[in-house]
């Protein structure tokens, strides 16, 4: 596992956090020092004079300990093995660089710090007659103090993980949620393709007829209007039920859907159009499972569909057979278009697509050729156990 940088988890520096930082290192140097002045005022005014700067130096050094934690822990504890007053600013210093948890940096700061102990109980004129006591109670403290900095850099490294997991958690639910919207929307299109395409194709042969056949006697007119009025009326409820599910967000479970018992119907709304249609249907009388009758009612629609798109004035045969044990086969058959009167409609190439995604979301194969001089499109069922 790669090492998180410690600059990573460690929390910003405000000035109060430095300002209680910096407060509590010159109260902790001032307390080391305070034995050690009187004598040093006494007897060695330099020295008086070179610790009080020596502290001062320290604690402007360890502002800046986040940014060269390793030279300002050096500097500092050197400093602190002759200003006593620089004591709490080399303590601060060693702390910071134990919350980084890198034992390159540890071991030889913290074996520093353990010189400048030693040094400064031998040179402490304070402490003359308890030296091994003094330096034993130094030595421990140098540890308490690269404990509770190592203690806190795992706390803030164990806190800086938990948010990155709830970070990542978050944005691969958010990439969920958008895929799941990718996916609802290609449906609700695929969808809306299946269930417009037809009726409006119907629309489009009926008000082209119309305009090409000026000659026609009224009763053929208005029997060529009522048709086109019955599909764009058709077209709109169906257009509506997709944009109910869509304001909704209900899933289309309880809408009725078609099944084998609707193809007659939609064979003969295709006939009614001006279409040659024949259907043969050896699967209705076994009562296949209605979820096999919606593909292939879309795959039968589609292909209508298609047919009047691109074979227009051509005759349609489909075949519906299968048993329990075999599955269910759906052929569409239509001859290639060779010439027509009517203009070819505008295709989306999808429909196709759907109808594949369709057909493999029930185990099935959707499959298209071309035969001779006939469009041959298959559709292989399981019937489920």
């Amino acid at each position: 596992m790669d090492e998180v940088d410690p600059a990573a988890y460690q929390p910003p520096l405000r000035w109060w956090s430095q300002a209680w930082r910096l407060g509590l290192a010159s109260g902790v140097g001032a307390i080391v020092w305070i034995p050690v002045a009187e004598w040093q005022a006494d007897h060695a005014p330099w020295w008086f004079w070179l610790d009080l700067l020596g502290g001062v130096i320290a604690l402007a050094a360890v502002t800046q300990r986040r940014r060269y934690p390793v030279g300002v822990a050096v500097l500092t504890t050197v400093i602190a093995m002759g200003s006593m007053s620089a004591a709490g600013s080399a303590l601060l210093a060693a702390t910071s660089l134990a919350t980084r948890r890198r034992l390159r940096e540890i071991v030889p700061v913290g074996a520093l710090v353990l010189v400048q102990t030693v040094v400064v109980v031998f040179i402490d004129p304070s402490i003359r007659d308890e030296r091994g006591f003094v330096l034993a109670m130094g030595v421990m403290l140098v540890a308490i103090v690269f404990a509770i900095g190592m203690y806190v850099g795992s706390r803030r490294e164990l806190l800086y993980t938990l948010r990155e997991r709830a970070r990542v958690a978050e944005a691969e639910q958010s990439s969920r949620v958008a895929q799941a919207q990718i996916a609802e929307r290609a449906r609700i299109a695929r969808e809306m393709h299946d269930v417009l395409a037809h009726r409006i194709s119907m629309v489009a042969m009926h008000a082209g007829a119309l305009a090409y056949r000026t000659d026609l006697p009224p009763e053929e007119v208005r029997a060529s209007s009522e048709v086109i009025r019955d599909h764009a009326h058709l077209a709109l409820t169906d257009l509506r039920e997709v944009l109910g599910i869509l304001r909704a967000g209900e899933d289309d479970g309880d809408r009725p859907q078609p099944s084998w018992a609707d193809l007659p119907d939609l064979v003969c709304g295709a006939q009614s159009a001006g279409m040659r249609v024949r259907l043969d249907d050896e699967v209705t009388t076994l009562g296949p499972p209605e979820r096999l009758g919606r593909t292939a009612y879309r795959v039968v629609q589609e292909a209508l569909t298609n047919a009047h798109k691109h074979a227009p004035d051509t005759s349609v045969t489909a075949t519906l057979r299968g048993a329990p044990e075999d599955g269910v086969v759906v052929e569409v058959r239509n001859p290639l278009r060779v010439g027509s009167v009517h203009e070819r409609l505008p295709t989306s190439g999808l429909g196709l697509v759907g109808l594949a995604e369709r057909a493999d979301l029930v185990g099935g194969t959707l499959t298209h050729r071309i035969t001779g001089d006939e469009f041959v499109l298959t559709l292989a069922l399981p019937w489920p156990a």
